[in-house]
């Protein structure tokens, strides 16, 4: 269609400058109700709002969403499209945890942003353990964390900076699983004594004191 030389080993070459294809439009649930998909079998989701193809298993979205199930939490953030973006774990992984092993210098991790907690909990995590290397405290807590999901094991869990923090409180509600009234740490370092934290009940961001417990929620990137 459109082309006057299709290509030889295509079944169906549709070509223009100025129009794409449009796969079948159509919800979750009605999506559901197809019969024996066929392996390649694609949509558009308007759920989603993205392409899903359907692998012989079940169906993949080529795109990913806020809310989504995906390598091994549930995703609360995206960008690039939908191809990029951060993932939460279902639970927290600690109800009152130091920011601090016991230390009290500046550790430099005031990174923010998107995936800075990536480099902020390393940069916790190795002057802490000097410490005392038994004890366990919020960055540890989260890189210490890993999850077994359709067998594959997923390792790569961080302390989030402040501003995925604040991204994370924004979707609460759709990863599910926070303390009603609770304080949680960032990785984002104020001062050698003081780290950033977030109140997820009222949402409210400050510092205190890296030695007052708090809760933790690990995060990975994609």
């Amino acid at each position: 269609i459109g082309t006057a030389s299709p290509a030889a080993s295509a079944l169906l070459d549709l070509t223009s400058t100025s129009r794409g294809f449009l796969p079948p439009r159509m919800t979750t649930a009605q999506r559901d109700q197809i019969a024996s998909p066929a392996a390649g079998l694609t949509i558009f989701n308007t759920t989603v709002n993205g392409n899903e193809t359907f692998d012989g298993t079940t169906w993949v979205g080529n795109t990913h969403y806020v809310g989504e199930n995906y390598g091994g939490g549930i995703v609360f953030y995206i960008y690039d499209h939908g191809r990029r973006g951060l993932i939460a774990s279902t639970a927290d992984q600690s109800t009152g945890a130091k920011w601090s092993n016991g230390g009290v210098d500046e550790t430099g991790t005031t990174g923010d942003g998107i995936t800075a907690g990536i480099m902020n909990t390393a940069l916790i995590i190795a002057p802490e353990l000097l410490v005392n290397p038994n004890s366990f405290f919020a960055a540890k807590t989260c890189a210490d964390y890993e999850v077994t999901v359709d067998g594959i094991t997923y390792g790569d869990w961080y302390l989030p900076s402040s501003s995925e923090l604040d991204l994370l409180y924004a979707q609460r509600s759709v990863v599910g699983g926070f303390a009603l009234v609770g304080n949680y740490w960032s990785s984002t370092e104020n001062s050698a004594g003081f780290a950033w934290y977030q109140n997820f009940q009222t949402g409210s961001r400050s510092f205190q004191q890296k030695i007052t417990p708090a809760r933790v929620r690990a995060i990975r990137a994609f």
